[in-house]
């Protein structure tokens, strides 16, 4: 059961048409959102998120695609609504191209690319005595020039009705359209992330991300063959493991030779590493 359960007249958009840029090659293979933390896509994450406070199916809930759609769209499946962008339209756009299925709601919006670890009730905390005329940002404290209010944008936010019914379906970004003016006219509420986030954007915090999901542990999915040494690593199903991986993330199906050593990078195939340190 859920302590903050979205109402009926919110909806959700988990975007997930980025390029992934800063994480290649890994992102020539996958789309951003499929990539596996803690041996789980992030998009599954997110949906895991959202299902938190009530808010799961395709009439609930709607991913945006652009980079290697067909991708996501077949391994989101049934689950919720897919809208495959023909040019990347950024975060407002994304929403104004939605805008009929969004159909007069409010939106929670989630960064596919988001890990989060918390306790302290996440989502649930975004919508907890909203009131549904500010929109709200979870935050995490600023490390970064240009902040919202003192605060870093940590991957959610919500939107009243009004200000997503007047998104166009142009290229645009929240930040610009809808989050500053609303910072300006003193509509803009932080709600700070009780947790970790990383938005895993790069081979640096995906590996983050990974080691953190493994607590400090080996996390080794089922059909994995282990003949050499794993020491607080990610392994994939039906991963290879012949030579040493530390603190490492192999994919699915990955390989270690025997006189292979392999610290602080991920491995995919039999030959892909990419440094991670």
């Amino acid at each position: 059961m859920t302590r903050h359960p979205a109402p009926a007249d919110v909806c959700a958009v988990v975007l997930a048409a980025g390029l992934g840029t800063r994480l290649r090659p890994l992102t020539s293979l996958l789309p951003k959102a499929l990539v596996p933390v803690g041996n789980v896509p992030l998009l599954d994450r997110a949906f895991a998120r959202l299902a938190a406070v009530g808010l799961s199916g395709p009439d609930r809930v709607a991913v945006n695609a652009h980079w290697l759609a067909d991708e996501v769209v077949r391994h989101v499946g049934a689950r919720a609504h897919v809208s495959v962008e023909e040019q990347p339209l950024g975060t407002a756009g994304a929403l104004g191209n939605l805008r009929r299925w969004i159909a007069g709601r409010a939106v929670m919006v989630l960064n596919a690319d988001a890990y989060v670890a918390t306790d302290s009730g996440d989502l649930g905390a975004l919508l907890a005595g909203w009131d549904g005329e500010r929109i709200r940002l979870h935050g995490v404290r600023a490390d970064k020039p240009d902040p919202f209010l003192g605060w870093n944008f940590a991957g959610a936010s919500l939107l009243p009705a009004a200000d997503a019914a007047v998104l166009s379906d142009l290229p645009a970004e929240l930040a610009r359209t809808t989050w500053r003016p609303a910072e300006r006219a003193g509509r803009l509420e932080i709600v700070p992330l009780g947790g970790l986030y990383l938005d895993c954007g790069t081979p640096a915090d995906y590996l983050a991300a990974n080691l953190h999901a493994a607590g400090g542990d080996n996390l080794i999915a089922p059909g994995v063959e282990l003949t050499g040494a794993a020491t607080a690593s990610v392994v994939g199903s039906g991963a290879r493991v012949h030579g040493k991986v530390t603190r490492c993330v192999l994919w699915p199906g990955a390989e270690v030779a025997p006189e292979e050593s392999l610290t602080d990078a991920v491995r995919v195939g039999t030959s892909l590493t990419v440094p991670a340190g």
